[in-house]
């Protein structure tokens, strides 16, 4: 057992160097005393979950556990058990890069239909044969320290000596067995709950670092078969109500024909891994003087265009871009997508706008079916679907002459499929695209690979610029269509990627992406509104605007009626945190207590921690509970539609 101590330890602090640039900004104020003693906490809970078949081998009070045979099989599967979860913790080393947390069981559910994962392990293997090299290394150490029990004599065979024989070894598994239960749950007191990974945050100082003291074994088994949604009972039903609700357009009546005021087209571009970072214009004042950036197209159309002081994505993976901006359903402790309540009844812009006549389509160029985004689109509204598989048959393009490889069709092919297959649609419509180019293995089309070269460590800067590229191009095509100035485009993006600069290394920084708003007419806004927005407000900002008349559940607000004082952004971070942005402030809340406080515009890094004075946060705490609870109420009693009861 204290062999796979170790090779736990050595695999938390190549956890720690492979995602330096995230954990390495404010390391040197954590506790190394709290992190030993939460690391510790956490490697015994895992080690004896993971282990408890092995030592129920050797302590079971038999003879048969004390034959060679029996001791060489225990051997093997100690060595299978602790080597797998060697592999578990330097995989997620890589991973943690994009999630921001450790793997829970939600990774299966996500990747379970997709096709090409053998060839992404393959190419992460080459990038990181360093870490293959480690785990060969902790494996034969702990093939080569490894004991197996000595075999000894009870002396003659008597009834006493048996006697003797089954109480002590009954005595030690009961010891043993009362130790792991102790051990797993994290404490021997009436009081301790079993520990989970939320619980790793009382060891460090910002949520992305509690990833240091958890392991990835521990964090996939604490989380099996886990309830996702639990209401908290903060409030009453009627208090609740009062602080907060998600049902936008109360005053309009269900029945009745749905209408809008402004028939416009809606098109969202969903961009890949397209961070604030990449993009100059969001960056004055904050990056280096100078910094222009990877997208002098997207930089141009800010110019044209409303944007937002302060933008934030509600999770940090694909999965959860989606409920998030077409349904405005942030992501809250697991992605939507994989939890019972993707059953719910739900709908979305999509599913508002049909009802008042506009076609519908959903575009993502990768195989029909991947990632779930099929599924998810047709049951928020979209009633056409269009990807890798409608793009081959159009004979205007190429086909699979056009496929990376790996994920999905190349950007710029299939943003032109997008921009034509529009034009056969009648207007009004409400149409989506999610964008494929930008994303690990970081390649573009070998054409282009002149044109956007490596640039220096940060393999995401030439997809970036092709993809910006192809933008370009899009919107050169849309511009000639006959659609094009009776359209609304917003663009965003699922989530961050890898970054350079410790400015976006911060836990605000990793949720922090565009959100553009762009009218070619001139008809809406243009400039820069001094608030807070976030990828649910999408939804509830553009049915307000074009006036449609129906009540509909959005968690987000209505941007363009809300005070900037009064707008806010909600996330979670994946290990138990809720952050919540409301003015100059962010709260990080861990279900119960606000456990840190900062002044974001003033302390970009997040470095001075004001939870010292609390009540100045009281309403800001309240406000995030009730949303929270709503949240909840809503996941468990499928209410994410508007029903004649909840009118009444």
């Amino acid at each position: 057992m204290l062999l796979a101590y170790v090779v736990f330890m050595v695999c938390r602090i190549l956890f720690v160097i492979e995602n330096w640039s995230l954990l390495g900004t404010n390391f040197s104020d954590l506790s190394i005393w709290l992190l030993i003693k939460g690391s510790l906490l956490f490697d015994t809970s895992g080690i004896l979950y993971t282990n408890a078949l092995y030592a129920l081998m050797l302590l079971l009070p038999f003879h048969l556990a004390e034959r060679p045979k029996w001791f060489k099989a225990a051997k093997y599967v100690y060595l299978v058990i602790n080597s797998f979860s060697i592999i578990l913790n330097l995989i997620d080393a890589v991973y943690f890069t994009y999630t921001g947390h450790r793997t829970t069981t939600s990774v299966f559910n996500e990747f379970s239909h997709e096709n090409n994962l053998g060839g992404i392990f393959l190419l992460e293997f080459a990038k990181h044969w360093y870490l293959i090299l480690a785990a060969v290394a902790m494996i034969f150490f702990l093939c080569r320290f490894y004991k197996e029990p000595k075999l000894y004599s009870f002396g003659k065979k008597r009834a006493w000596n048996y006697i003797l024989y089954y109480v002590a070894n009954i005595m030690v598994l009961v010891f043993y067995t009362t130790i792991c239960v102790v051990g797993m749950r994290g404490g021997a007191t009436v009081a301790t709950r079993p520990i989970t990974i939320s619980h790793a945050n009382q060891y460090v100082n910002h949520p992305i670092e509690a990833g240091i003291v958890l392991n990835t074994p521990f964090s996939i088994i604490r989380t099996i078969g886990k309830n996702v949604f639990e209401d908290p009972g903060y409030f009453s039903q009627r208090k609740l109500d009062k602080i907060y609700s998600p049902i936008r357009n109360e005053k309009f009546p269900i029945k009745g024909k749905a209408s809008v005021a402004k028939k416009k087209n809606v098109v969202i571009i969903i961009i890949e891994s397209m961070g604030r970072e990449y993009i100059g214009k969001y960056n004055d004042g904050i990056l280096e003087s100078g910094y222009k950036g990877y997208t002098p197209f997207l930089d141009d159309l800010i110019d044209k265009s409303l944007t937002f002081d302060y933008t934030f994505a509600n999770g940090r993976q694909s999965i959860d871009a989606m409920p998030s901006i077409l349904s405005s359903i942030p992501r809250f402790i697991e992605p939507f997508f994989l939890t019972p309540s993707s059953l719910n009844d739900v709908s979305g812009i999509a599913g508002e706008l049909r009802k008042c006549g506009y076609q519908t389509g959903f575009f993502h160029g990768a195989e029909n079916g991947s990632m779930g985004f099929e599924a998810f689109a047709r049951t928020t509204g979209y009633k056409n679907y269009y990807g890798r598989t409608e793009f081959n048959k159009d004979k205007r393009f190429r086909g699979d002459l056009d496929y990376d490889g790996t994920w999905a069709i190349w950007d710029e092919p299939f943003l032109q499929f997008y921009a034509q297959t529009m034009t056969s649609m009648k207007q009004p419509f409400c149409t989506t695209v999610f964008t494929a180019s930008s994303h690990h293995p970081y390649v573009i089309p070998e054409e282009y690979q002149s044109k956007f070269p490596e640039e220096g460590d940060n393999p995401m800067h030439k997809c970036v610029r092709y993809t910006d590229m192809a933008l370009h191009r899009f919107f050169i095509t849309a511009s000639k269509q006959p659609w094009y100035n009776n359209t609304i485009f917003v663009i965003t993006a699922d989530h961050t990627n890898i970054l350079d600069h410790p400015e976006y290394a911060t836990d605000l920084g990793l949720f922090m992406v565009p959100i553009i708003f762009f009218d070619p007419s001139g008809e809406m806004p243009r400039g820069r509104m001094h608030c807070v927005a976030q990828q649910i407000d999408i939804m509830p900002t553009l049915l307000q605007y074009m006036g449609y008349n129906k009540p509909y559940v959005a968690f987000g607000i209505d941007l363009f009626n809300t005070p900037a004082n009064k707008t806010w952004a909600v996330n979670h971070t994946g290990g138990g945190i809720y952050q919540y942005v409301k003015g100059d402030y962010v709260i990080q809340f861990d279900g119960g207590e606000v456990l840190a406080a900062y002044n974001y515009k003033e302390d970009w890094m997040m470095q001075n921690n004001l939870i010292g004075d609390g009540k100045k946060f009281k309403e800001m705490k309240k406000e995030l509970k009730a949303i929270i609870q709503s949240y909840m109420q809503r996941m468990i009693d499928n209410e994410l539609i508007i029903r004649a009861k909840e009118k009444e």
